[in-house]
């Protein structure tokens, strides 16, 4: 055997702290909890360094100074109090210096034993600190105190250093999650505010647009010649400004699911007369023909009553849209078997055939974009589809073609 070889205490103990630094790696690279991952690390020095103390000491982004992230035994709100000296502390040279230090044979209590993660009157024999290195910028510093067998050697600095190099990666990553996850939240409380902006702003315009509807229709009946093409651009606006409130409100339901509804039993007949009421005006205004037939006993479903009627307004939005002015529109409700079926039909420009199994896409419009007679944005009808189907209903049309007029019906399970 060659005198030169390490002994073999020393290729046992060379081992020993190889597996337990791959077992460090795995753990370090399977925690994005930031104090965790801080307190894993500190734990993980003082062990394989048999020290009795290790900490972690990180630069403030602000002030650019150090602080005690993490020591073994001391709680992190006692460590928020602790003050790290920036001058004469172990750390600080570390950090300065951008280089690793040991000091053995120390002997006593030192100034600056904060920034070691001790307390006062502790005394320190030995001391080794080496810089962490975020990205290739010293981030902090990683050191140990007081071995209790013997003192630090070029062993124990190499050991530190490639747990503060894997440290440097975790805590990385860990900063990196944390940044993202506060990210979407800044994204979640932005897409919020747009849903109650859009929200309040469509339900506090639907009342004076109501009044301008019906004041307008009433001036373009009284009206002689000379005011009646006043009268008409302003129902005309008035109209465009409807599909526009329409397309706001439909804005915050684009995703609908199942755990969103509000299910309770109740009766639909409700939920019609609610549907219809919310567009009378609006059928008034363009001179057209709503009709509600429902049946005497109650039909009872479990349903979100607010996000039914708003499917059932879509509908009659629509169809008033394309119907003609003085246009027949009806609103019905009928059992078949097991299912309610709530029905929108008119007598207006119809469905040609080859469209009728996209118009419940997202933004699908029949017409072409810029050559289109009738405003909107097509959400309407996908917010009906998704409403059915998270009831666990659906939607479907019927129409012979152009010009032939379109029935819309909604199909929801009954409750016995």
């Amino acid at each position: 055997m060659d005198d030169s070889s390490p002994p073999i205490d020393q290729l046992r103990r060379m081992v020993v702290r190889l597996s337990r630094l791959v077992e460090i790696s795995v753990t370090l690279n399977s925690t994005l909890d930031l104090d965790r991952l801080l307190q894993f690390i500190v734990r993980s020095a003082a062990d394989l360094l048999e020290s009795e103390v290790a900490s972690i000491l990180l630069v403030d982004e602000n002030s650019q100074d150090l602080y005690l992230a993490a020591a073994t035994g001391i709680s992190r709100e006692v460590l928020d109090k602790l003050p790290v000296p920036k001058e004469g502390a172990l750390a600080g040279t570390v950090f300065r210096e951008d280089r690793p230090l040991i000091l053995n044979e120390v002997f006593g209590a030192l100034d600056g034993l904060h920034g070691l993660g001790v307390s006062e009157g502790t005394e320190i024999r030995s001391l080794i600190g080496v810089p962490l290195r975020i990205r290739e910028q010293v981030a902090g510093v990683l050191q140990a105190s007081n071995k209790r067998a013997s003192i630090f050697d070029d062993e124990d600095l190499q050991t530190l250093t490639n747990i503060a190099s894997l440290a440097g990666v975790a805590i990385h990553n860990a900063r990196q999650l944390d940044a993202l996850n506060r990210a979407y939240e800044e994204l979640g409380n932005l897409d919020k505010l747009k849903s109650d902006f859009i929200a309040i702003a469509s339900h506090e315009l639907r009342t004076p647009l109501g009044l301008i509807l019906g004041n307008a229709a009433l001036l373009q009946e009284a009206a002689g010649d000379e005011l009646y093409e006043t009268a008409e651009a302003v129902l005309a606006s008035a109209m465009r400004m409807r599909v526009l409130i329409e397309d706001m409100t439909n804005m915050s339901m684009l995703q609908v699911g199942s755990a969103e509804l509000m299910l309770a039993l109740q009766e639909l007949q409700p939920i019609l007369q609610a549907a219809h009421d919310e567009v009378a005006r609006l059928v008034e205004a363009k001179g057209q023909q709503l009709t509600v037939n429902m049946p005497e006993e109650p039909l009872v479903a479990l349903l979100d009553g607010p996000k039914m009627r708003m499917a059932l307004t879509n509908l009659l939005n629509n169809a008033i849209r394309f119907t003609d002015r003085e246009g027949q529109i009806a609103l019905e409700l009928e059992p078949h078997g097991r299912e309610a079926w709530l029905r929108v039909s008119d007598n207006g420009i119809g469905i040609p055939l080859d469209q009728q199994e996209n118009i419940f896409e997202l933004f699908y419009q029949v017409e072409d974009h810029l050559t289109r007679r009738y405003d909107g944005m097509g959400l309407g009808l996908a917010i009906v589809k998704a409403i059915a189907e998270a009831h666990g209903g659906r939607v479907w049309v019927e129409s012979a073609g152009e010009n032939t007029g379109a029935t819309f019906t909604i199909a929801v399970p009954l409750e016995s």
